[in-house]
């Protein structure tokens, strides 16, 4: 029911009342506690990202090399690209602009990031364990940006919803 429900809400088919009665909040407005944890939650999420951006846009050599050390093409357009998402898109998501696009676009960088720079299941024995750990996190990081995407960034945001 719950994938019926999916794919019914994201090609807009019409769907009966009685789904959409087993969401209790779908037709509420969110409560200031909401609005709050909203917040909240961009600004954890934005205290990893922007000063990310900013030590890549100081460190621009080292972030070039550190991209090439991992064997990716471009390294110098990856380094901008990094620097774009984790400092602009950063910026926009603790403002909370065009939030859920924002929040779409982190979530697959974050994603991107993980399979290429945390490659647990190829790092020596020593690292395996670090690496994992960093992967993992940006699995969940990817995770809290999609449910943001979702429901939104709240009204305390210039997106206001």
């Amino acid at each position: 029911m719950a994938a019926r429900l999916f794919f019914t809400r994201v090609f807009s088919v019409q769907s009966t009342t009685e789904e959409f009665s087993t969401m209790a909040t779908a037709n509420t407005a969110p409560n200031p506690a909401q609005d709050t944890l909203a917040l909240i939650g961009r600004i954890l999420i934005a205290y990893l990202f922007i000063p990310a951006g900013i030590g890549k846009l100081m460190g621009f050599s080292g972030t070039v090399g550190y991209i090439t050390s991992v064997g990716l093409p471009l390294p110098e357009v990856g380094a901008v690209i990094a620097i774009i998402v984790e400092l602009g898109l950063g910026i926009a998501l603790l403002l909370g602009f065009k939030t859920r696009w924002t929040a779409i676009v982190m979530a697959i960088f974050s994603i991107a990031t993980a399979l290429f720079f945390h490659k647990f299941w190829s790092a020596p024995d020593a690292m395996k364990m670090m690496q994992q750990i960093n992967f993992n996190k940006n699995i969940a990081i990817a995770g809290g940006l999609l449910a943001l995407a979702a429901f939104g960034p709240g009204r305390f945001s210039i997106d206001k919803k």
